[in-house]
């Protein structure tokens, strides 16, 4: 293989044969193809996109890279949930426990926080002594003890993953979908799941802000889970506010554990039982949609869910006791309501405005070495539609360094458009795309 054909092919919108892309990712994996190579055929791919067949021979050459989790002596289903980023996204937190409550397991390898949106380790490990660098062994252990656990990406799983991302970080190649899609998946293929319910946002807040740019990302991501063998489908998820109440680490932990107890938002709870109930249809644990939303909320409920949760703490280090005294998790030293200037409704959230607040505050990274405040963050007040009155408060911050604040201050100022008629508002799940594979 002449890597300078493979460039040219690409270049010239021809279809490249699986076996050539799979060698194309060992060898750069192992480092016989130099970034230069890679480079020019990453901006090729940009360019001219992969078609079906190519994407889910590239996304499987990079799952293959490395180890592909074999859970097969655990008994029963193994489903995972994806979310493609939000603000105020911890839904991961409250539902890992309520699904494996209800008898589908879930390994779920997660990210931390990039660009504006958080990252459910980071969140994590806001809890006391709370460990996401479990090793292989302790992570299959977790999923047969506990039925949940997560963690993040290891050495093992998809090296060409990690690799190929940091060359598209610094060669203008991210934003493509089809290498967006395949980076995504070949992380939660190798866990080695037989089925992926996928949370793709759409909105102001989430880094597909069309519609049809949502739909063309999870029609892609569910091609290439059933082109591999795995059930996949995927909900679209409205991302046009915050979730919930919470925005930054600690906030949002504590945010699920009142999920977990019955007394969480309306909207995050909702999108709990939305996604609940997709993961143990494909688990075979619900019949249809409906039944598994109602074993979500019977797990709640009970307090089944937030036992589980419990459980799964303290077998990844953390301090269990976070779980009914959510007050020894990390808190800011101040806080400071901001307020409204205007009568009116509110119309509409600039909410990757209210991510980035949070991290200049310092719940998040700027650079990769940045060390995360897990306390700070926001406590949002308002919802899209709301009635609200001159004084009224739209947010309160919660801050250590007060230089952060002032910065985070401005960008909040923009944040929220009031108008003086209330706007149409949209469903929060907006459609649902299944592969052939997924039941229901």
């Amino acid at each position: 293989m002449l890597m300078t054909e493979v460039i040219r092919a690409k270049r010239d919108r021809e279809s490249l044969p699986p076996h050539v892309i799979r060698q194309v990712i060992r060898e750069y994996t192992d480092g016989t193809i130099p970034d230069y190579q890679m480079s020019a055929l990453l901006m090729a791919v940009y360019l001219n996109g992969l078609d079906k067949t190519e994407l889910t021979a590239w996304a499987g050459a990079m799952l293959h890279s490395g180890e592909v989790l074999d859970l097969s002596s655990i008994p029963g289903a193994k489903v995972d949930k994806h979310s493609t980023g939000g603000v105020g996204d911890k839904i991961s937190i409250p539902l890992a426990p309520l699904v494996a409550v209800c008898g589908v397991r879930v390994p779920m390898i997660s990210g931390r926080g990039l660009g504006h949106t958080g990252g459910t380790l980071d969140k994590l490990e806001s809890i006391p002594g709370f460990r996401t660098d479990l090793s292989i062994p302790q992570f299959v252990g977790g999923v047969a003890r506990v039925g949940a656990c997560l963690i993040g990406q290891t050495d093992s799983l998809a090296p060409a993953d990690r690799k190929l991302y940091a060359l598209r970080d610094v060669t203008s190649t991210v934003a493509s979908i089809p290498l967006i899609a395949a980076s995504i998946m070949s992380k939660k293929l190798a866990e080695g799941v037989s089925g992926l319910v996928l949370d793709v946002k759409v909105g102001s807040g989430a880094f597909m802000k069309t519609l049809d740019d949502a739909r063309e990302l999870a029609r892609t991501l569910v091609a290439i889970g059933e082109g591999n063998g795995v059930k996949t489908e995927a909900l679209l998820t409205d991302m046009n506010q915050p979730i919930g109440r919470a925005v930054g680490n600690a906030l949002e932990v504590r945010e699920s554990i009142e999920v977990l107890r019955g007394e969480g938002p309306r909207d995050t709870t909702a999108l709990v039982e939305a996604l609940g109930g997709a993961m143990l249809r494909m688990g075979g644990q619900a019949a249809d949609q409906e039944e598994g939303e109602a074993r979500i909320r019977a797990a709640i409920a009970s307090g089944d869910g937030l036992d589980r949760f419990r459980w799964m703490v303290e077998f990844q280090g953390g301090d269990p006791w976070v779980v009914d005294e959510p007050d020894r998790l990390p808190a800011a030293f101040h806080t400071k309501d901001l307020i409204f200037n205007e009568d009116g409704f509110v119309r509409a959230v600039d909410t990757e405005k209210i991510g980035m607040a949070g991290v200049l505050l310092g719940g998040g990274r700027r650079k990769k070495e940045d060390q995360i405040d897990p306390a700070v963050g926001m406590e949002i007040r308002v919802r899209i539609g709301d009635a609200i009155r001159r004084g009224d408060v739209s947010a309160t911050i919660h801050y250590n360094d007060s230089d952060r604040l002032a910065a985070a201050e401005a960008m909040l100022a923009e944040a929220w458009t009031v108008g003086p008629e209330p706007p149409e508002q949209g469903p929060l799940v907006i459609d649902r795309i299944a592969g052939a594979g997924s039941p229901g």
